[in-house]
């Protein structure tokens, strides 16, 4: 407990704005549900084919995963807080729309017929009759939605949207519980007081003789007034004035400024601030960062797109998964196809090679490299069929990975279990696997004390690290060419794995290690 107080001393400034970031998108995609839901929930019951097609398809689109349908719609509207508010908003639908739809035609025939016989029109009788009666359940589904809201909008921080998913993604990379933590107990928080407060409105909406005896008070008018009067005030402060306040950072001026993205983990955001503060000392442009964007092909959605103009990313990853080459293991060769074909098929400028290569690597414990005397690639081939692999997903379906040590070495390892980011770690540590998959400045090789295995059969492809910037970018602001240039061949493999130490292992943040690493270079003042 004392490391989470501490963590939220040092972070606390950072924790106000993510939260208020959480707020805004949570308030934005619940509002703009409830706008959808409880007409749309209204209009089928007047038929009950477009009632079971309308829910039908609601339930559908829940099913989806939101990390999916999240990636489905970056390409579409981009990224930031608009896919993300469109994603809460197609989950938040279903329970809106549902429980209006069956709070309404649940309301008892003899009811109507009353309504009717006293002269109500139609619209009288919704107004007057149906939504108060249904109000209980009405207000059921917007609290579900608005509950399943806040802990949907954490997954908006792999659009580059920000909010508390952003410091539960930074403990994940660090595998640093305080950190989620962070993000997690905010998150839970904020969906308490949202549904106590909705739990309050939905109280003074809901007519008394729809309440159960015991609960039942008799109110003056005057009172009555007062309690609908704080219920309008309650909604407009959670609701509304967040919608208001980006609303007017939208409509807000907006100066010459470039925009640098980075993709989800943490060698990605220390690179991402490190380009960020580097243009700000040295040039009069303004900086927008759009970081944690989830992998390559968001991140170059975004870059398509015009949402970001530049990024951080490795030859061995753009040459298969965005320009759909196959990979030699000719570094050069790697470098160039990368470099011509980022500028002729996308109007995209590839730096020269940062400095550092990020490779994958294979590492076994140190009880197995004594056991097995396995210090080299070919000698953990031999002994495969006797090792147990914990490797990430990617590693096992990149035809260049395990598939090309199936098929042209004919390795088969006595298993092969799938496992991501740190859990690798983890698992190899308590004896769960015998080697793993990792990239060559991993902090935790540094930490863990495994022995990295050298690959002296030139097995893995080049990953040399690179930057990818724009051409209309660099053309509106030419000097940015030179300040991104100074980066050119200055970050070794060692300093990188060391400014990936700090971060996972000490416990600084990506900027405060990114700015240490440019003033001990005599990149910025």
């Amino acid at each position: 407990m004392n490391g989470l107080l501490e963590v939220f001393l040092q972070r606390r400034g950072e924790l106000l704005e993510l939260f208020i970031q959480h707020m805004e998108m949570t308030s934005i995609a619940v509002l703009l549900s409830i706008c959808i839901g409880i007409p749309a929930g209204i209009l089928i019951t007047r038929r009950k084919t477009a009632a079971n097609i309308v829910i039908g398809i609601a339930n559908l689109m829940q099913s989806i995963p939101s990390i999916g349908l999240l990636a489905f719609l970056v390409p579409v509207v981009g990224i930031g807080q608009r896919p993300a508010i469109i994603m809460v908003i197609i989950y938040a639908l279903l329970p809106i729309i549902k429980n209006t739809y069956i709070g309404i035609t649940g309301i008892e025939s003899s009811t109507m017929e009353a309504a009717k016989a006293v002269g109500l029109s139609g619209i009288q009788t919704l107004f007057k009759v149906q939504i108060p009666i249904a109000m209980p359940y009405i207000m059921a589904g917007i609290r579900i939605s608005a509950v399943t809201a806040v802990g949907t909008v954490t997954i908006a921080a792999f659009a580059g949207a920000g909010g508390l998913g952003w410091f539960i993604n930074l403990g994940l990379n660090a595998n640093d519980a305080d950190l989620v933590l962070l993000g997690a107990i905010p998150a839970c928080a904020l969906a308490l007081l949202i549904d106590f407060i909705l739990g309050k409105i939905e109280v003074a909406l809901t007519p008394e003789g729809l309440k159960p005896a015991d609960k039942i008070c008799y109110h003056t008018e005057k009172e009555r007034k007062k309690k609908i009067c704080w219920s309008v005030t309650a909604f407009v402060l959670i609701f509304i004035l967040p919608c208001l306040y980006t609303l007017s950072g939208i409509l807000k001026p907006h100066e010459k400024k470039v925009v640098v993205g980075s993709e989800n983990f943490t060698e990605a955001l220390i690179l991402g601030n490190i380009y960020s503060l580097l243009i700000q000392d040295n040039t009069d442009l303004d900086v927008e960062e759009k970081f944690n964007l989830n992998g390559t092909m968001i991140t170059m959605s975004a870059m398509e797109g015009g949402d970001i103009d530049m990024f951080t990313d490795y030859t061995g990853v753009l040459a298969p998964n965005v320009l759909g080459l196959g990979l030699s293991t000719d570094t050069d060769q790697v470098y160039e196809q990368v470099r011509d074909g980022m500028e002729d098929q996308f109007d995209m400028k590839v730096s020269e090679p940062i400095g550092f290569s990020n490779t994958y690597v294979f590492a076994v414990s140190q009880e197995v490299s004594d056991k097995y005397g396995i210090t080299k690639l070919s000698q953990l081939l031999e002994h495969a069929g006797e090792l147990r692999l914990g490797c990430t997903t990617a590693f096992t379906q990149r035809e260049d990975l395990l598939p090309k040590l199936t098929d042209e070495y004919g390795v088969s390892f006595a298993e092969v279990n799938g496992l991501e980011g740190n859990i690798r770690y983890q698992a190899i540590q308590s004896g769960k696997v015998d080697v793993i998959d990792a990239y060559e400045t991993d902090a935790l090789l540094k930490e863990s004390g495994l022995v990295v295995v050298e690959d002296d059969i030139g097995f893995f492809p080049p990953y040399q690290a690179v930057s990818v910037v724009r051409d209309e970018v660099l053309d509106e602001y030419p000097e940015l060419e030179d300040v991104l240039s100074e980066l050119d061949g200055a970050i070794t493999t060692e300093e990188m794995m060391e400014m990936n130490y700090q971060v996972d292992v000490e416990g600084k943040t990506p900027a405060e290690t990114a700015q240490e690493f440019l003033e001990e270079k005599g990149l910025i003042d």
